[in-house]
């Protein structure tokens, strides 16, 4: 059976889920830094890994022909010039903890929990009345394995569903698609959005001023995406001008967020750390270890991600 490097900050807990799995002996290096990924590489054609730290090393080991993921996004090696493999990437797996993370802001957002809060640390009673989810207008940038799953989240809430894909292509889990040629039609009357898009050059501050100004007043937006969809200052301008009605934003261009940022004071945002969706072993490893079977047996992988597109 062919060996394996894994290369992670959490490669002993992936080796020991590997392990776990019993009907497969793999032989496993287990690596948490690059520096050490590169000592004990013996010509292992398998590399299971985290995106940034696999891109460090890829062109110095020849021999690997495939490349597992452990996260959603790959940018770091699309972004370097080895296509001579292949690259598979993470679906079916995030989705539930992406929809547990968008309901709970909706909600906190709609319930005015920060509000409640607030008052209450002043000791103020609160008595103004809550919104609802049911029929609401949720658009969903993004209409893959995670958006879809937020979809069918919002469904439970009785919202309607309105997705954004490259082709508009119709699909069940939404009552209408858009093609992203039709953006502004898209951005129109949603009392909610929700983005979920790769980074991508073709994603890249596709929600700009001018998308953002289609949005309703009382709109409010959650990027669970990648940062560089949004235009960082659209966004503030639009919440300190109360053209928009507030943010809960997951993931930035710049990580950490700098200390300088305008996000950190602007109004009605909510800032979150990279958080919504963490690719804990036990979920990630059966990904690797079905096309771990795949590959051994010459057959071909599941979610091959295309190095040029990105996704």
């Amino acid at each position: 059976m062919p060996g394996c490097l894994v290369l992670s900050g959490a490669a002993e807990r992936f080796a020991e889920e590997i392990a776990r799995a019993g009907d497969i002996d793999i032989a496993v290096e287990a690596c948490t830094t690059v520096a050490e990924a590169l000592r004990r590489y013996s010509g292992q054609s398998i590399v299971f890994g985290n995106p940034d730290l696999v891109a460090a090393i890829l062109p110095e080991l020849p021999a690997v022909d495939w490349v597992q993921s452990t996260w959603a996004g790959v940018k770091p090696l699309c972004d370097i010039a080895r296509r001579d493999y292949v690259l598979t990437g993470v679906k079916d797996v995030f989705g539930p903890q992406i929809s547990e993370y968008v309901m709970a802001y909706l909600l906190a957002h709609k319930l005015k929990v920060h509000e409640r809060m607030a008052r209450q640390c002043k000791r103020e009673w609160y008595p103004a009345s809550s919104g609802v989810l049911h029929g609401k207008r949720l658009g969903v940038m993004g209409t893959g394995s995670i958006g879809a799953h937020v979809a069918r989240t919002g469904r439970a809430f009785g919202m309607k569903l309105t997705g954004l894909s490259r082709s508009g292509a119709p699909l069940p889990d939404f009552d209408h698609v858009e093609p992203v040629s039709r953006l502004h039609d898209f951005l129109a009357g949603l009392d909610f959005l929700v983005t979920t898009l790769p980074q991508t050059d073709s994603t890249d501050r596709l929600l700009d001023r001018a998308a953002l100004g289609k949005l309703p007043s009382h709109a409010y937006v959650i990027n669970v995406g990648r940062g560089n969809v949004i235009d960082d200052d659209a966004l503030v301008d639009a919440l300190e001008s109360g053209t928009l009605a507030g943010a809960a934003l997951d993931v930035f261009n710049e990580e950490p967020l700098p200390g300088d940022s305008r996000f950190w004071s602007a109004p009605n945002l909510t800032i979150t750390a990279h958080i919504a969706a963490i690719s804990h072993p036990s979920l990630i490893a059966p990904v690797f270890l079905e096309n771990y079977r795949r590959f051994s047996n010459g057959e071909p992988l599941k979610f091959v991600i295309d190095l040029d597109k990105g996704y």
